[in-house]
């Protein structure tokens, strides 16, 4: 039997895929802006339906094999790139979205939120001039010197700055020139290339590695060990640890649930339960974040042993 690997609730890059292939092929009727909206919803679900009848497939609404290769020539998206989707919506980031210093990182940018105080803004940023020179001046305008004159400087300056021009309570804020220029660079196809490529190396691999680590080895264990390697720094590496060092669980859901509940008591006391909230979601592929309901089989995150 045909597995489906994406149905109503998946939000993100995947079901803009798959929304704009089905507005292409004219199974959608009205603006293109309306209806490829990264929100797998009831309209998304009934242009798959004229799809499936029109193909002479089963009348589903959901994304498996068959509808996917209706779809497009390319290939199912990678377990990496399910995993991303994921943690891209319960982070709240885009390629282009930048925050200011909430947190302590200084500014926070991109798909996964690369932060300041991590060099990782700056390392993309001139890969992206390395890549594609001139695009920075082209995008960015006169912010462009300005943002090469800070990043030479020494870490804590540019955290300093970052602190300085952050706004609101919560510093979660920056003035509007520069949250126009970083979202107008998260647009260019370099930027985003260069953002999955850092996710992937940086983040995917290491985590695949934790996972082998914690004998979790299904699509759900490595989605939680990317999960903790994009949100969580200390505690994760504690948990780990512990986890690793104890006897096997029974059942991989077991193992599972004790890494989810270690890394969240490890976890800063006013972050801790936001942690694991999200970690036992995906630890039994169903649960509530941020006041939404996820069935992860609807991202292509299943108890299927990890490709």
């Amino acid at each position: 039997m045909s597995r489906t690997w994406f149905a109503k609730g998946l939000r993100g890059m995947i079901a803009r895929r798959i929304q704009t292939n089905l507005f292409h092929q004219g199974f959608v009727v009205g603006p293109e802006d309306r209806f490829v909206d990264g929100d797998f919803g009831g309209n998304t679900e009934s242009a798959l339906r004229k799809l499936q009848a029109g193909r002479s497939l089963q009348e589903t609404g959901t994304v498996d094999d068959a509808t996917w290769q209706q779809l497009t020539v390319d290939p199912v998206p990678t377990l990496f790139e399910r995993c991303l989707s994921l943690s891209a919506d319960f982070e709240g980031h885009g390629f282009g979205l930048i925050q200011g210093n909430f947190d302590g990182a200084g500014l926070t940018w991109g798909i996964i939120g690369f932060t300041l105080s991590n060099g990782e803004i700056q390392d993309l940023v001139v890969q992206v001039e390395q890549a594609a020179p001139g695009t920075l001046d082209r995008v960015m305008g006169t912010l462009a010197n300005q943002w090469r004159a800070i990043a030479s400087k020494p870490r804590n300056s540019q955290i300093a700055w970052a602190d300085a021009i952050s706004t609101g309570p919560s510093k979660e804020g920056l003035p509007g020139e520069w949250k126009t220029a970083f979202a107008k660079l998260g647009e260019e196809p370099v930027v985003k290339r260069l953002q999955m490529q850092k996710a992937y190396d940086d983040y995917f691999v290491p985590a695949a590695k934790t996972a082998r680590r914690v004998k979790c080895t299904s699509e759900l264990g490595v989605a939680l060990c990317f999960d903790m390697h994009v949100q969580n720094g200390t505690s994760r590496v504690k948990a780990v640890a512990e986890v690793a060092a104890m006897p096997p669980k029974l059942t991989e859901i077991d193992q599972r649930e004790t890494l989810a509940n270690a890394v969240a008591d490890r976890s800063a006391a006013a972050w801790r339960e936001d942690v694991r909230t999200r970690k036992l979601a995906i630890a039994r592929g169903v649960g509530a974040v941020h006041g939404r309901t996820y069935t992860l089989a609807s991202w292509g995150i299943a108890e299927f042993p990890a490709q």
